[in-house]
């Protein structure tokens, strides 16, 4: 299967002694920028996350409480992710992205305000947790929009990798560090450090040379414009082309039935009894595969039969987290954790690559968007089954149902997803 390629970075040569570095992507400044930026607010902000959910457990302990941190986060997402993405093709992605940021920096203050001022209610993280996932819903189009402008096609795939690389880092130092904070102190603490480190990343876009703009000039910009049309574009485009939707369904249902990460706060208060440091930990493990998954996958560069690896990859993921909701070995749960980020790592490489580089420049922002419905809808739907789950028939029973149910979504997509189970990239 033939791809349209991205349109090459002006002052980037192709150079063939880049493709076996597993840091090739990281000698674009601009590219490398933006790491550096996410790296240091990633990490602020999967402290936060891991805040909230270990906050709404002590304030409610409530498995179904903890589900709805889920359902607040994708919500906003499901409401804004369409007009986000039509936002991000319409206007300086550079622009638009320092608004997002600054949002959730001030959500994030907020939070860190209200907690010092005693809370003592959950209702103030759900509303404050949605005002920043409706800023993610506009932020997310225009980073992965910008991200192949920021680099040749050929270490595209790489920069791909790295930037799983630096998100799986956040995960694994964030939760980490969250935890011993969360040990001693108040998740005030946690919430006004992410709210400082947003600075990275709005410092990072201000020093960037490229220009931000979804089209090759102001006209084609203009051309493209906020619409109804453009929204109707961006849908046809995606419904159009059966391997971005094939794609996105599978990451869609193996998320949402192999979500346990909103019930890691009761594995490991009460069946695993390792407190709030052994809860930093255990959200940490996916992120420690993840990060070894992602060195591999960039130093490979391309990988041969893409579409069949990314199914066997959902396998994998759905048989370690049925392999996790029946441990009761602290080691052995840490291992599938981090056999789930490993694999979901494969995965999202290749899904990521493939649909960025069949999807027109113009049309980056609006395909995200409707990835993004797909991509974080599942997880965050997914904690809300998760935990109405544990609410029925207790948290290990609801994490095991869901590892077979990505089990079975995979062999369905091995049964009905030709597009996906021939793609190969050719070159």
């Amino acid at each position: 299967m033939s791809v349209p390629e991205p349109a090459p970075v002006k002052d980037a040569e192709a150079n063939p002694e880049r493709r076996g570095s597993s840091f090739a992507a990281l000698r674009h400044r601009d590219f490398r920028l933006l790491w550096l930026g996410q790296l240091i607010s990633g990490t602020g902000s999967q402290m936060q996350l891991v805040a909230i959910n270990w906050h709404v457990y002590i304030l409610t302990k409530s498995p179904l409480a903890l589900g709805i941190v889920g359902l607040v986060r994708v919500v906003p997402i499901i409401v804004c992710s369409l007009v986000g993405g039509v936002v991000a093709d319409a206007v300086n992605r550079k622009r638009l992205m320092i608004v997002t940021q600054s949002v959730m920096l001030l959500s994030a203050a907020a939070l860190a305000f209200a907690t010092y001022s005693g809370l003592k209610s959950a209702w103030p993280l759900y509303l404050l947790t949605a005002i920043s996932s409706a800023a993610v819903a506009f932020d997310n189009p225009a980073r992965q929009a910008i991200l192949p402008t920021l680099v040749p096609p050929e270490d595209f795939p790489n920069a791909v990798s790295l930037g799983l690389i630096v998100f799986q880092l956040t995960m694994i130092g964030g939760p980490a560090l969250a935890g011993r904070l969360l040990a001693s102190y108040s998740p005030a603490i946690v919430y006004a450090f992410n709210a400082v480190s947003f600075l990275a990343v709005i410092a990072a876009l201000l020093m960037m040379r490229a220009s931000g703009r979804a089209g090759g000039d102001e006209a084609e910009v203009k051309q493209s414009g906020v619409s109804l049309s453009a929204l109707k574009e961006g849908l046809l485009f995606v419904w159009r082309t059966p391997i971005i939707v094939q794609t996105m369904t599978l990451d869609f249902v193996a998320t949402f039935f192999a979500s346990a990460t909103a019930l890691l706060p009761i594995f490991a208060a009460e069946i695993l009894q390792v407190g709030a440091r052994g809860f930093g930990i255990l959200a940490a493990a996916p992120a420690a595969g993840a990060v070894v998954a992602a060195f591999v996958m960039a130093r490979l560069g391309n990988v041969r039969h893409q579409g069949k690896t990314v199914i066997v990859s959902v396998a994998v993921y759905g048989a370690a987290t049925l392999a996790f909701g029946l441990s009761r070995i602290f080691w052995f749960s840490l291992l599938m954790l981090a056999l789930t980020g490993a694999a979901d790592t494969v995965s999202t490489v290749l899904r990521q690559t493939i649909r960025q580089l069949v999807t027109p420049n113009q049309l980056r922002g609006r395909m995200t968007s409707v990835n993004m419905i797909f991509f974080m809808g599942g997880p965050q739907l997914g904690e809300l089954e998760a935990g109405a789950a544990a609410a029925l028939i207790g948290p290990q029973l609801s994490v095991i149902t869901g590892g077979i149910g990505c089990l079975i979504a995979a062999l369905i997509a091995i049964l009905t997803a030709r597009s996906l189970m021939s793609y190969e990239k050719q070159g």
